[in-house]
């Protein structure tokens, strides 16, 4: 059993992301708040039955699957009209194929450390050999939430996705 020091750090950390102005770019919100927590599943006991619990991921061993919860706050004082949120995918981590959901968030993958995202059918990526082909779950390095609503003043969204420790 061996300690991730990232996963530790981003349970409690509070990160600030850009948030996506129409075709002219990205801008900037310190409004847009986004606190990652990685947990685990866990089996308890609860009245006689087997219930499925989240834990914080203090110790994870590969093969583990972490669940990592994004909370996005808007902490400003006007709403934010569609906003975006992206989040990379741990080092010694692998993205769980189709587990990034978010409630009314368009989600949207990276192959290349965030410069560029695009639907899982459009990505691709050169191996080794320079032969190019379809990108897999294994090759995401960054996922991108585009929240379909308004975030208003002191709201909150969650988004979530899956991964395994290498």
């Amino acid at each position: 059993m061996f300690r991730i020091v990232a996963i530790q750090a981003m349970s409690v950390a509070l990160c600030v992301f850009g948030v996506a102005s129409g075709a002219s770019g990205q801008a900037t919100s310190r409004a847009l708040v986004t606190k990652v927590i990685a947990e685990v599943e866990t089996i308890a006991m609860q009245d006689g039955r087997q219930v499925v619990k989240l834990v914080p991921a203090t110790r994870v061993v590969p093969g583990d699957q972490v669940v990592y919860t994004l909370e996005i706050r808007n902490t400003g004082s006007t709403a934010l009209h569609d906003p975006t949120v992206t989040n990379p995918v741990p080092a010694h981590m692998a993205y769980v194929a189709e587990s990034a959901t978010g409630p009314g968030a368009e989600v949207n993958y990276s192959v290349d450390g965030g410069r560029t995202f695009d639907r899982p059918e459009n990505l691709r990526v050169t191996d080794e050999d320079g032969h190019v082909h379809q990108a897999k779950d294994k090759d995401y390095t960054h996922i991108q939430w585009k929240l379909k609503n308004t975030l208003k003043s002191n709201s909150v969204a969650f988004a979530r996705f899956r991964a395994i420790v290498k």
